[in-house]
């Protein structure tokens, strides 16, 4: 960038910084840049990652490879699962004012947490966001899994497909019901958007969403991921819950 330009560039950021200060995405406090946290709320996120479940991401309280008992007795039907943070306070108010508060700006600062689970290696990855029904869409102004999705294809520098998975009816809110009630609920509400199947076929497929609960949503995704020629699945989300609830609850 030439000179002058970096120079009226770096007024601009100077004038909107004092006009619209950066500000935490947890809490709300002014912090020195963008898409950081501030100390509070950066001690109360719980980083996820090595050692840890192979298939479903769970934390491993000792070093070792392998799936979890869960995964073991009853396997998802996705390949992979990563998530940058375990779910609690500060994650879920994060989650909640990207899907709720009009704040579509925060699935940019999730996506440079997520960021570092996503192998972009020569086998690139498909990036496909859990989808929302477009009555949802239509109250809400976006698709909150979409727009963490773009930020990510970008960042990554990989493709992502934000149609080729669509919600083909209005499901209830899935908050306080249990694992089995949610896969009930989702039970056949996803479907391959028209044209889709050739462009998922053989391919390494990523899915993305901000919150892993009881794995209903992504498992029903994956499977008609597969069911439409997708080589492998795997999910990708800003939180998941770590709670261990023995097979069958």
């Amino acid at each position: 960038m030439p000179a002058p330009a970096a120079a009226a560039s770096a007024a601009l950021r100077t004038v909107l910084d004092f006009a619209l200060p950066p500000r935490c995405p947890g809490c709300g406090a002014i912090v020195a840049e963008p898409h950081r946290f501030c100390f509070g709320c950066w001690r109360s996120l719980a980083f996820l990652g090595e050692p840890c479940c192979a298939r479903c991401g769970l934390p491993f309280d000792y070093s070792g490879e392998g799936e979890c008992g869960r995964c073991l007795a009853d396997p998802p039907p996705f390949d992979r699962l990563r998530a940058a943070v375990a779910y609690g306070d500060v994650s879920r108010q994060v989650a909640l004012r990207l899907k709720y508060s009009g704040r579509p700006g925060l699935a940019g600062t999730l996506a440079r947490f997520m960021l570092r689970h996503l192998d972009c290696g020569a086998d690139r990855p498909l990036l496909v966001p859990v989808p929302l029904h477009r009555w949802r869409i239509w109250s809400r102004g976006y698709n909150q899994s979409a727009l963490i999705a773009s930020a990510l294809a970008q960042l990554g520098g990989v493709p992502a497909g934000l149609d080729l998975l669509r919600r083909t009816r209005a499901t209830p809110p899935l908050r306080g019901l249990g694992r089995r009630e949610r896969a009930l609920v989702v039970r056949g509400a996803f479907a391959p958007a028209p044209g889709a199947a050739p462009l998922l076929a053989g391919r390494r497929i990523v899915l993305v969403d901000d919150v892993y609960t009881s794995g209903a949503t992504a498992s029903a995704c994956a499977r008609i991921l597969r069911r439409a020629g997708a080589a492998s699945v795997e999910v990708l989300c800003w939180a998941r819950v770590v709670r261990v609830e023995p097979p069958g609850a």
